[in-house]
This record gives C-alpha cells, structure tokens and sequence, in this order.
C-alpha cells in the first residue's frame, strides 16, 4: 500500500503543476523510494493508435519509478483543451467524485512509498454541477501540495487556496513556487518572505525559469524529505 499520498493543486491553471510533481518524484527517486502518480482527468488529450493520449499524463508516466498501465494513470481522458467539467459533458460522460475516489483507491493499495495525484486547474474547478474537484482529496483525506506561480498576484491566489485547503479539513502538507515566465516578477523576493512566513506551511523548493525545462533537471532544487516524516 503507498505508504505516503498527496493531492497536487495549483493557484490556477498553467501553474505548472505537471513539472512540478514530476520534479518531486524525480526528487523521491533519487532517494531511493518507489513511486506512482496519476492525473485522473485529463483534457486537451491527442488521438494516437493506442487511444487518447495527455502530454501531461505520459510525463508522470515517465518520472514513477513503478509500472503503469496509462488507463490506471488517466482514467478519464477527454480530448478538447477545455474545463475538464465541460470536455465531459461534451463527450457524453458524467465525472464524479465518487468515481475518481475508486480509481485513486485502486492505486493506493498498490505498494509504494509515494503516490501524486495531480488535480486540473485550480482548488475549486468543477467537476460536474454540484461538485468541484475538491471533493475528490476530501473524500480521500489526502494532504495537499500547492503549486504557486511567481507572478502578480500570486500571494492573494495562495493565500486564499490555503485558506480554502484547509476549510474543507486537508492538511497544506508544503508548497512549492515555480517560475512560470523567463522574467523574474516584480520583487520577487519580497513575495517569497512574505509567503513563507505567512502560508503556514514549509515551502518544498523554488524552482527557476528554464528554457527546456526537464522534471529530473528541477528535482535539485526541492527539499521533499519532510513529506516522508509522517
């Protein structure tokens, strides 16, 4: 059974939250541990003769150190780039947390010393018309990875995900900025402070701007032990 499970969110969508959760199991990897991860609902999927196919779920399927079968890695895989909610319903399909709980489930009683589970979007994407995607680590009591973009903003749109993380009775388990843009935000440091002494939550790593970026180049830059601790 994974002995340590965490939800991967972000402040908004285009966060970087894929890189990131790569990078952190390249980080797990290099320590010795096993891993898994699955992105239960992707959109934006391509048709390939083996079905459809998200860029982000193949990278996750690349960084675990355990093999995966990409249909128990991305269950729900839709092909318009649009809100998951909305790509379903295109579709004909009906997502529900109940659901996405039962594929989690069926990886989690898998041995393993890490599994991600990477969200889409932000903390309160829909995922039909009465629940958000929230519903899904709450059902699951899983602690919470935030992923926060280095831009204008960013500490309202932290500050407010905490908040609402830990409203609906998660753990902020840590947190990680990521430099989305090549140029670095207006004082950028100054934001940094604040948001480390203020998120109430250890900051995993901050991750620079990088023209290829690649997870197992990042994995340097986080500190993840404190994620096995408990």
């Amino acid at each position: 059974m994974a002995k340590h499970s965490f939800f991967v969110t972000g402040t908004d969508t285009g966060v970087g939250k894929t890189l990131v959760s790569a990078a952190i199991l390249h980080a797990a990897r290099t320590m010795g541990k096993h891993t898994l991860a699955m992105k239960p609902i992707a959109s934006g999927c391509d048709r390939t003769p083996e079905g459809l196919r998200n860029e982000d779920a193949l990278i996750l399927q690349n960084a675990i150190t355990e093999p995966l079968a990409y249909e128990l890695i991305n269950p729900v895989a839709l092909e318009p780039a649009i809100a998951p909610h909305v790509a379903a319903e295109q579709a004909g399909r009906h997502i529900t947390s109940d659901r996405l709980v039962g594929f989690c489930r069926g990886l989690q009683i898998r041995p393993a010393d890490l599994l991600l589970v990477e969200g889409a979007g932000g903390w309160r994407v829909p995922l039909n018309d009465r629940e958000t995607y929230s519903e899904f680590p709450r059902h699951l009591a899983m602690p919470v990875i935030l992923v926060v973009s280095l831009r204008l903003g960013c500490i309202n749109h932290a500050l407010l995900t905490a908040e609402a993380i830990r409203s609906d009775g998660l753990r902020l388990a840590g947190w990680v900025a990521n430099r989305t843009e090549s140029e670095p935000m207006s004082c950028e440091q100054d934001t940094l402070n604040y948001l480390v002494n203020h998120m109430g939550a250890p900051c995993l790593g901050i991750l620079p701007w990088l023209e290829q970026a690649r997870p197992e180049m990042l994995a340097s830059y986080l500190n993840i032990d404190g994620l096995f601790e408990n």
